[in-house]
């Protein structure tokens, strides 16, 4: 009998899973016909693929199309495999978490406060990152003593944030314990073990096949990437790989392979108040109500996304070469794989609308602040103007994908929004007028 209920509900289960992949194909052909999005994606559910194509270009000299197998830098999504490799260390008994930075470079500043717990779960207090340090052609030990005297932003343990310099470190621990070189030992330990033949790490000097080139926004449109130094820019930063081996990737977390069962509970462990684990997010604010372990990255026109919702065995990654949010995107295709509505990309255009009703509109909506100054209306602060498209509807300047629509409720006026970010609809009541 059960097994007659299994057969009879199969063919619906193929009708739906078919209807989701198309409109996941749909919403990635609007972001590249209306967004311009380059890259690649995929999306699998329960080891089935719903969708996994290459859009725009790898080189737009030579007009060379992306392809599946197109390897893109990885940005921050580097930060799992750091953390993967010293979790290996530790499970092999040559590490401890409760080490100190001190045991391996004690001359960096508050090196006996600070443990490779906090660096991997940012809470250092390390400061963000050394942008043109890793810019520069500066060599490692240079390198080295020019980041040690970037301040702290907070004593060591006493608060969370994000901290690219904690990684950085990170990657010379491995270096240091090891006595291989970061991108030996994972090729060695990690990558090798779990089939990623596509992935590796950065240098200026070698030739990797079917990378993909990287291009970001200014004025003028598209330019090449600046040269990042990437004997630097390692550990938070560096590795390059392709969707099919983020999903091997991804396989392989399931098991024991890579890292035992007690070192991935301690991967996975949300460990302060902004949920970082180690490597990972743990079930962020964008999990659309589903458990989700995640990172994405971005540096200049690289921007990535790394989304597992391992109760529902669902994966989501985008990769892009040229500054496409691919955080959004990730986040539409997402709500798409669980049924949600999720609008289509479009063009958005400028509407001459009588600017005196913002005054209407102006006040508080949960955690967003609508402000209006000097005739215009802005998102939270005076860097982020909404445009009108309607009288009532407003695309950000800064990324045209996301909108604000003003609801009346036609008996006191404006009292909620609809925020759509990468198409997905939410709605904040109003929660104090100015």
């Amino acid at each position: 009998m059960k097994l007659l209920i299994l057969l009879m509900l199969c063919p619906v289960f193929l009708v739906a899973q078919e209807k989701t992949s198309a409109k996941l194909a749909a919403y990635m052909q609007a972001q590249a016909d209306v967004n311009n999005f380059s890259g690649t994606v995929l999306v699998m559910k329960n080891g089935a693929i719903l969708l996994k194509k290459a859009y725009g270009l790898a080189d737009y000299e030579w007009n060379i199309k992306n392809t599946l197998d197109t390897k893109f830098q990885l940005a921050s999504v580097t930060k799992q495999f750091t953390a993967a490799a010293i979790l290996q260390l530790v499970d092999n008994g040559r590490l401890s978490l409760n080490d100190k930075l001190s045991k391996f470079f004690p001359d960096y500043p508050k090196a006996d406060s600070i443990s490779i717990h906090m660096l991997l779960s940012h809470s250092s207090g390390l400061a963000m990152g050394f942008k043109e340090i890793a810019l520069s052609s500066i060599n490692r030990d240079s390198a080295y003593a020019a980041i040690k005297k970037i301040p702290f932003e907070f004593s060591p343990g006493t608060k969370s944030a994000y901290s690219n310099i904690g990684y950085y470190l990170l990657a010379k621990i491995i270096e240091k314990v090891s006595g291989e070189h970061y991108a030996t030992f994972l090729k060695k330990n990690i990558f090798d073990k779990a089939g990623m033949s596509n992935t590796g790490v950065s240098n200026n000097e070698s030739i990797v096949t079917k990378k993909a080139k990287v291009y970001y926004h200014n004025e003028e449109g598209f330019i090449h990437n600046p040269y990042i130094n990437w004997e630097i820019n390692l550990g938070h930063d560096g590795i390059y790989s392709t969707v099919e081996d983020l999903a091997i990737w991804d396989k392989t977390l399931y098991g024991t392979t890579i890292l035992s069962a007690a070192m991935k509970e301690k991967m996975f462990t949300p460990y302060n108040s902004e949920n970082w684990g180690y490597g990972f997010i743990i079930n962020p604010f964008y999990n659309h109500g589903h458990y989700l372990i995640a990172h994405d990255g971005g540096f200049f026109g690289t921007m990535t996304s790394f989304n597992r919702f391992t109760d529902d065995k669902l994966f989501v990654t985008v990769l892009s070469n040229n500054g496409s949010p691919s955080h959004i995107i990730g986040y539409g295709l997402s709500a798409i794989a669980f049924g949600k509505e999720v609008e289509m990309p479009y063009k958005h255009h400028r509407a001459k609308i009588d600017t005196t009703i913002y005054s209407n509109y102006v006040g508080e909506y949960g955690k967003i602040r609508i402000l209006k100054i000097g005739g215009k209306l802005y998102y939270n602060d005076a860097d982020i103007e909404l445009i009108p498209e309607s009288k009532t509807k407003f695309f950000r300047a800064d990324d045209n994908d996301r909108t604000i629509e003003f609801v009346d409720d036609k008996t006191d006026g404006y009292n909620s929004i609809i925020l759509t970010k990468g198409g997905v609809k939410e709605v904040f009541p109003r929660s104090n007028r100015n």
